[in-house]
């Protein structure tokens, strides 16, 4: 009998989870939409809408073929984009409206600085890589699939 206890019990804790769990995701659902868009076409993420500023070195690495140097200066620059969106999504003072024009702001500074990182051929294929994302965030509110991401082929050009 007190086997069933337990299990009706805990049964019980894990439904009450999953739906405050549902509820607290729907939320930053809400929250999420304010998101900068990824730096290049494939998004990495960090958990809660955030994107890991290594992983999105690694895959500009890998599709722009940095330098070491350049991966250093790419990943700072990408880690301060991130230390500047979690301090504007903790500054509740700010409007929903303000927050996300900030947040374009940010963005938009930092890909504007990860370009100046780059040589003459390396920026030709980040602007590319610029416009996919653009052309596949107007999609995306259509209901349409993400452009095909550039193959290692595409790095031999």
């Amino acid at each position: 009998m007190h086997k069933l206890r337990y299990l009706f019990v805990l049964t019980l804790f894990c439904v009450v989870g999953m739906v405050t769990l549902s509820a607290m995701a729907q939320d930053n659902g809400d929250n999420q939409s304010q998101a900068p868009a990824p730096a290049a076409a494939a998004p990495h993420w960090h958990g809660r809408g955030q994107f890991d500023p290594a992983k999105r070195t690694e895959m500009l690495t890998k599709h722009l073929d940095l330098s070491s140097d350049q991966q250093s200066k790419v990943l700072d620059t990408l880690k301060s984009e991130q230390s500047q969106m979690e301090a504007l999504r903790s500054d509740s003072s700010v409007s929903q409206e303000d927050r996300r024009s900030k947040m374009m702001d940010i963005h938009k500074s930092t890909n504007d600085q990860v370009r100046a990182i780059l040589n003459s051929d390396q920026q030709k294929k980040w602007d590319e890589m610029q416009s996919r994302r653009e052309q596949w965030q107007g999609h995306r509110h259509e209901g349409q699939t993400p452009p095909p991401q550039p193959d290692s082929s595409d790095q031999n050009k």
